[in-house]
């Protein structure tokens, strides 16, 4: 492979602001794989945000690439897949698998896409020193023929517009706007951009906790909501706490620990085969690189107020954060109707637009 842009390159990355800033171009925030597609002839190499290789793991997408892409090229996009109107996260995870058999039959159950959204080279020429206008004038130029699964991210420089997609495409399963000033150059590895994201609350049973890394002191919160048949199911974590808070609270949820998980709701996390069902604390992960994933169980009576952007199923998406303790709340109140509906969006329709 002999390109102008080689690898490694660590994406251009953006930074977290309130509200959407004026006079900029502004596309959907994907909630994918960030990749950097590097293609030299038949040559291709899909490298993440941390520069590895996932290349083995969507070998539809390769494909696509040697078809779609132009034959020299380096490409900043996500890799997502997409059905029933909207994206699912998870199905990606499932990618991440070491045998080549699970990939392939994976990869024609749930074939994934690649969506662009900017251009580091083209044939010969390098274009991180060129300006964001003009490298999104030159990606829609080099993919107008590009046919799905290949997509070009849509985009726009009409602010209302961009407030319009914010509140849309979240029923889509996208998570936010990214805002892309239209002089800067490709800076990898810089928060150079803005990206504002949708951040809600919710009060949560807390049932448990990690401990961190550094010692006998709270890691994070392991969070629960009761669903339609009253059972407690886990939705996530929240963490980012101080370490003066992370010792704190060991003294303070220590009247709530149980010996064991005899009568816990999440007491079945210890029967592997309930793993292999459905997601619960203390589950194997194969993106824990042998991390203890083990936990202390708490009586599920506290309940906590917390801020999250999104939900991928029945989960929070990201990490929660920490608002405060609601001591006004019954943990049977903490259900999952109190989770806002975002309206539903066709992702369809955004990717044809």
């Amino acid at each position: 492979m002999d390109l102008p842009v080689m690898p490694p390159v660590s994406p251009m990355l953006a930074k977290l602001v309130a509200e959407i800033p004026a006079g900029m171009q502004y596309e959907a925030k994907w909630d994918g794989f960030r990749v950097i597609v590097f293609r030299d002839g038949d040559d291709i190499e899909i490298a993440s945000r941390t520069t590895k290789s996932l290349t083995r793991y969507f070998p539809e997408v390769v494909d696509a690439a040697r078809a779609e892409l132009p034959r020299r090229c380096v490409i900043d996009g996500e890799i997502v897949i997409a059905h029933d109107g909207r994206l699912h996260f998870e199905e990606l995870l499932e990618r991440i698998h070491p045998a080549d058999s699970r990939v392939r039959t994976l990869a024609e159950r749930t074939p994934a896409s690649l969506v662009a959204f900017d251009l580091l080279a083209l044939d010969s020429a390098g274009l991180l020193h060129e300006p964001q206008s003009a490298r999104r004038e030159a990606l829609v130029e080099a993919l107008r023929p590009a046919r799905p699964p290949v997509y070009t991210a849509p985009a726009t420089r009409d602010q209302e517009l961009a407030r319009s997609w914010f509140t849309q495409f979240e029923g889509a399963g996208l998570d936010g706007v990214v805002a892309k000033p239209l002089d800067l150059p490709y800076r990898p590895g810089d928060r150079a951009m803005y990206k504002i994201k949708h951040a809600r609350t919710a009060d949560c049973v807390v049932a448990g906790y990690r401990l961190h890394k550094s010692g006998p002191v709270v890691g994070s919160l392991l969070l629960g909501l009761h669903d339609d048949a009253g059972q407690l199911q886990h939705v996530g974590v929240c963490a980012s706490f101080p370490m003066a808070k992370r010792r704190k609270l060991v003294e303070e949820l220590a009247p709530l620990r149980m010996d064991d998980v005899t009568g816990h709701p999440w007491g079945e996390w210890t029967d592997e085969a309930a793993h292999a069902a459905r997601r619960m604390p203390g589950g194997p992960s194969r993106w824990s690189g042998g991390k203890d994933l083990s936990w202390v169980p708490l009586r599920p009576e506290r309940v906590c107020e917390v801020a999250y952007d999104h939900m991928e199923g029945s989960r929070f998406r990201h990490t929660a954060q920490f608002r405060h303790w609601r001591p006004d709340r019954t943990p049977e109140s903490c259900t999952y109707a109190q989770l806002e509906e975002p309206v539903g969006y066709d992702l369809e329709e955004l990717l044809r637009g």
